[in-house]
């Protein structure tokens, strides 16, 4: 009977989640219409409390750019959580899991809605909790090490947001908004800007910092399609975006226009080596992150936003396909295990191979407008010729590893069991996975209407144009001949094992980070604990008082007692000295 009640208790509050964040996305939809044609933006402010001269108070700024995330945001969490009823209906726990997604939703929106620093660290911080919980929800020691590997790489940006709290105590208010626009050649406004690229780099994953999120793979695959979408790597960018009037003369950027390409690269080339489908999605997701932080790196921070948006939708539906395939595979993740399944679940196989396209950037899906858009500004931009190779190169490995991809998914033969059963009658998730199908479809050429209402045209010769068109062939073809191969051959193709191993594993990004900096710091934070704590602070204060008073009070307690010998003793004693006393 419990059991029935719960079970009903925890599908009551996935439909109550659902709805309301549907109620809440089309109420930003329509905000956001009449915001963007007015060309409107709200600021609120509200006191808490005011004691003396100090003042808290919490504001709120609403203009077409945090209205249309926070649509994107309530559209895809609710379409998870509507696909959780079914992922995770065999769960114990499933309200307390739809309850840490509502948890980390709102985190994401309070830190959309901030124009203060204090409350942006209020979501920021959120999510890394959050994230954490949701990371080790699977309670095994993999799991275990993958959130602590993403909490304590997230902790540094968590430091950096503090240290600009404190460094923007020097001016009048935590309000950053006010200050952008006339201090962005100050020294100390530098200084919060060079924090804040720091900041951003540890949340969205860039070199250093990016052996978290493939490890992130741990937690549920709906927390995935979350996370790796529209909310804790995106929030990285975002800030970026809130805060691009002051990193216009950083030259630090350069710094990040490097780090983020390599990135981009990096993840690329990892990709193609992974055989963990989950985490052949989590490496794409760290490229198109590299892409947005390059482009925001160069100034155009409209352009970071538009693929930020048109990225999470194709990202949270490619997930949500993997997730089901994974379920009909008896939670098995290995791609060279599966196969054909175009033929038995041909609606996922849809989804999927439409996810897939709209990454590459084919034309029209969604990814085309944003992606095509970044690489033509970037053709026109005055870079050198190793970032716009490494632009152009990272879009053909896109292609390279979503074709491997596809291979072994939907061609190659299927090689788990003899006898299996895949359907596609999970109505529940496919309702889900439909609506997202939907906006990967329309929301590139929306958007692009939306964000863009003058006439943009960039005028560049035939072959720049179709520079985009001619490396994802090259990459399409690679990938056929690659996946067409087998194992010996692909090893011949490489030549050199040493430096297939250095790729294949982020350029041993998680061994410097686990072993590295992770492990070091923890197992000297244990020494601190064993020697400092637990040793001579422990002895000469807490633990040594207690054992100089224990011998004290023993000394009394025996003194206290009444014993005819104790006395007898004392006093022979005290006459002996009377006596020598005498003597001399």
């Amino acid at each position: 009977m419990w059991k029935k009640s719960n079970f009903f208790m925890s599908y009551s509050i996935c439909f109550i989640s659902f709805f309301f964040l549907f109620f809440f996305m089309l109420m930003n939809f329509l905000f956001m219409i009449y915001f963007i044609m007015n060309n409107y933006v709200i600021f609120l402010e509200w006191e808490i409390i005011s004691l003396n001269s100090m003042n808290i108070v919490m504001s709120i700024l609403l203009n077409w750019m945090s209205l249309l995330f926070m649509m994107f945001v309530s559209l895809i969490s609710s379409s998870v959580i509507y696909y959780s009823m079914s992922y995770m209906s065999s769960k114990i726990n499933l309200n307390r899991f739809i309850i840490l997604v509502l948890l980390f939703v709102f985190s994401m929106i309070l830190l959309i809605i901030s124009p203060n620093i204090i409350s942006i660290f209020l979501g920021w911080d959120g999510l890394g909790l959050v994230s954490y919980c949701l990371v080790i929800y699977y309670q095994n020691i993999k799991s275990y090490n993958a959130g602590m590997l993403t909490a304590l790489s997230n902790r540094i940006g968590d430091v950096m947001i503090l240290m600009v709290i404190s460094w923007m105590m020097n001016y009048g208010s935590w309000n950053y908004i006010f200050y952008l626009s006339f201090m962005n050649n100050d020294y100390s406004m530098n200084m919060v800007g060079i924090m804040i690229i720091l900041a951003a780099m540890t949340k969205s994953a860039q070199i250093p910092f990016s052996s978290w999120l493939p490890a992130a793979m741990a937690a549920p695959t709906p927390v995935s399609a979350l996370v790796h979408s529209s909310t804790l790597v995106t929030a990285g960018v975002y800030l970026l975006i809130r805060f691009n009037e002051l990193l216009i003369n950083i030259f630090f950027l350069k710094i990040l226009l490097l780090l983020s390409g390599l990135t981009m690269f990096m993840a690329g080339i990892s990709a193609n080596y992974e055989f963990d489908l989950k985490k052949i999605v989590a490496l794409s997701t760290l490229s198109q992150l590299g892409l947005m932080m390059s482009i925001l790196s160069m100034g155009f921070s409209d352009l970071a936003f538009f693929h930020l948006l048109t990225h999470a939708m194709f990202k949270a539906l490619l997930f949500m396909c993997s997730g089901m395939i994974i379920h009909m595979m008896n939670n098995n993740q290995d791609i060279r295990f599966m196969g054909g399944i175009s033929v038995y679940i041909p609606l996922t196989s849809l989804c999927l191979n439409i996810s897939n396209l709209a990454l590459c950037g084919i034309p029209f899906l969604a990814g085309f407008y944003s992606k095509d858009l970044i690489l033509e500004m970037v053709s026109m931009s005055n870079l050198n010729m190793f970032i716009f190779y490494l632009y152009y190169i990272s879009t053909g490995l896109t292609m390279f590893y979503t074709i491997r991809l596809l291979m072994y998914l939907m061609i190659n033969d299927y090689n788990l069991l003899s006898v299996y059963n895949l359907y596609d009658e999970d109505y529940v998730m496919l309702k889900s996975m439909l609506i997202l199908l939907m906006m990967s479809l329309f929301s590139g050429s929306m958007l692009s209407w939306l964000i863009f209402s003058y006439p943009y045209m960039i005028y560049l010769p035939i072959n720049m144009k179709m520079m985009v068109i001619y490396v994802s062939f090259l990459g399409m073809l690679m990938g056929l001949m690659m996946s067409s191969m087998n194992i010996y051959s692909v090893n011949k193709f490489i030549l050199i094992y040493k430096l297939s191993c250095f790729l294949a594993v982020m350029w041993f990004m998680p061994n410097l980070s686990t072993y590295g900096m992770n492990y070091k710091f923890l197992s000297m934070g244990q020494k601190l604990v064993k020697n400092i704590d637990m040793g001579w602070s422990e002895l000469y204060s807490g633990y040594g008082m207690y054992k100089i008073m224990k011998n004290y009070s023993s000394i009394y307690y025996i003194l206290h007692m009444s014993n005819f010998k104790i006395y007898l003793f004392s006093f022979i004693i005290w006459m002996m000295i009377m006596f020598f006393m005498l003597m001399i």
